[in-house]
């Protein structure tokens, strides 16, 4: 099976990775029902024989489709097909992406203020030096545990320790929402100029523009998350909540 095969006429010419080839693959298969809600997925190795992929890749992308609510892993059983259509609301660790978000939105955007306000050059150089890091990184992996690393900073910054505890009580949520969005959405480069204009922000003390900068990252983790769940062109819309009555 060509991978390529996977991808969409008309889409925008974004290199995907491996892991999103098969991610499309095995949805699409999904959502057009050749393989139906109750039935279980080829096992790991014959997967990685027929689309010519790693284990470590066909894992991730296994991962992403349970995250996107389509399948469930059983222990010793296999992964089976849980609906044939993926779910608005995409649970990301012990939290739905729904709540993080009206969660930063509360926390976060008022964090980002008074950390303008408050902020050391000891913040200003550690965010600096994140930045930097998060530029030149690769690895995908590694930007994401950054990317936990500089919201936290920025709950440092604020000089209110419970702002920081509550970023570290979902710290393992937003990891697990970024890798997705990263890997799905291609949104690292967006993320790290998103970063960069609220470290500017602090950098000349702007409560407002600090405000309207994390305000505007947010938006566009939002918006890139309904484009990955929203379903895949040419899928049929899904009939198995209809009243049939």
């Amino acid at each position: 099976m060509n991978l390529s095969d996977s991808q969409t006429a008309g889409e925008m010419p974004r290199r995907i990775s491996a892991m999103e080839a098969v991610l499309n693959h095995l949805r699409g298969a999904i959502e057009r029902g050749e393989y139906a809600v109750g039935d279980k997925l080829p096992s790991e190795a014959e997967l990685c024989r027929r689309l010519e992929v790693s284990r470590p890749v066909l894992r991730e992308a296994l991962r992403a489709l349970q995250t996107m609510g389509l399948t469930v892993s059983r222990t010793g059983k296999g992964t089976f097909v849980i609906s044939n259509g993926a779910v608005a609301d995409p649970t990301f660790g012990d939290y739905v992406a729904s709540d993080l978000l009206e969660v930063r939105r509360h926390v976060e955007i008022p964090v980002a203020g008074y950390a303008a306000v408050r902020r050391t050059t000891e913040d200003l150089d550690h965010l600096h030096h994140l930045l930097e890091r998060m530029k030149q990184e690769t690895d995908t992996t590694a930007w994401v545990a950054m990317d936990s690393l500089f919201h936290l900073a920025i709950a440092q910054a604020a000089r209110n320790p419970v702002f920081r505890r509550v970023i570290e009580e979902i710290r393992d949520a937003l990891a697990r929402q970024s890798a997705f969005l990263n890997e799905l959405g291609g949104r690292r480069e967006q993320s790290n100029r998103e970063h960069r204009a609220i470290v500017e922000a602090l950098v000349d003390r702007s409560e407002h523009d600090a405000m309207e900068a994390m305000t505007h990252h947010l938006a566009r983790v939002e918006s890139t998350l309904t484009t990955i769940v929203r379903p895949q062109p040419g899928t049929p819309p899904s009939t198995e909540d209809e009243d049939h009555t």
